[in-house]
């Protein structure tokens, strides 16, 4: 199951808050860890969705280069 930006930059706010919150020093050192991690993760969910999005692109525009081509082909070989 692949997650979301959004599900990771939320985990990643959490776990800052709580480092924030913690008394502890341990405690602070683990949730910063958590929240270094999570932001990673994030980060890592923001550039594969934008590379997808790039790749879908980049066919939509395939197809519509090859569908022009084949219409003009098709109206030159009418001729």
């Amino acid at each position: 199951m692949s997650q979301t930006f959004e599900f990771y930059d939320a985990r990643a706010r959490e776990a800052a808050a709580e480092a924030d919150q913690a008394t502890l020093d341990n405690v602070r050192d683990r949730n910063l860890r958590a929240a270094k991690t999570w932001r990673g993760l994030a980060d890592q969910a923001r550039r594969v969705l934008a590379e997808r999005n790039k790749a879908e692109q980049e066919r939509v525009d395939r197809r519509k280069a090859e569908a022009e081509e084949a219409e003009e082909a098709e109206v030159n070989g009418a001729e």
